[in-house]
């Protein structure tokens, strides 16, 4: 869970049952019952949501850890391949095999 988001359900939380108490002592300070339950629908929507977010996210990271390790072996073999084209052909052949590079 994302720390703001964590830190906004915690408030809103604390917010609603306040209120309820209040509410139930006849002092509502202008919030309505249903004001209350449309903030605690809202409240459990955001909490869902949250949570489908870091379920996803925990299904990502192996993914990301997995594609950034063969982008890796991409990046070295692209190296060493165009390592040895630059040392087999002149430099003005380059272009004719994808090395943009002018030096």
């Amino acid at each position: 869970m994302s720390k703001t988001v964590e830190i906004q359900i915690e408030k809103s939380r604390n917010l609603i049952s306040g209120l309820r108490k209040h509410l139930e002592s006849g002092v509502g300070g202008g919030v309505t019952p249903s004001e209350i339950d449309e903030m605690e629908a809202k409240l459990k929507e955001l909490d869902a949501i949250n949570q489908e977010c870091d379920r996803l996210r925990a299904e990502l990271a192996p993914k990301v850890k997995e594609m950034n390790r063969v982008l890796d072996e991409v990046k070295s073999v692209y190296a060493n391949e165009k390592k040895t084209l630059k040392g087999y052909y002149p430099q003005e052949k380059w272009i004719e095999y994808g090395i943009p590079d002018k030096r």
